[in-house]
């Protein structure tokens, strides 16, 4: 569940910063393989992927963390 939610928010602001997969992907240095991996949720981002993330789409880290993770 909680690697679902990270995929679809990674997705979500990805698509909202008008970057496609496979640019997104190269900008990261990972594969398109792996991106779409994440953003099915079936791979868990770590925490350093989540940070290059954060900075190469301009928000904060907290915004790409689950919803239930913020109301804590």
């Amino acid at each position: 569940m909680e690697a679902e939610i990270y995929g679809r928010r990674i997705r979500a602001f990805r698509k909202l910063k008008g970057f496609t997969q496979e640019g997104f992907a190269r900008d990261l240095g990972v594969s398109v393989s792996v991106l779409g991996e994440i953003e099915r949720g079936n791979r868990i981002p770590s925490n350093d992927f989540l940070l290059l993330v954060a900075k190469k789409l301009n928000v904060s880290l907290e915004e790409l963390f689950p919803i239930e993770q913020n109301s804590n």
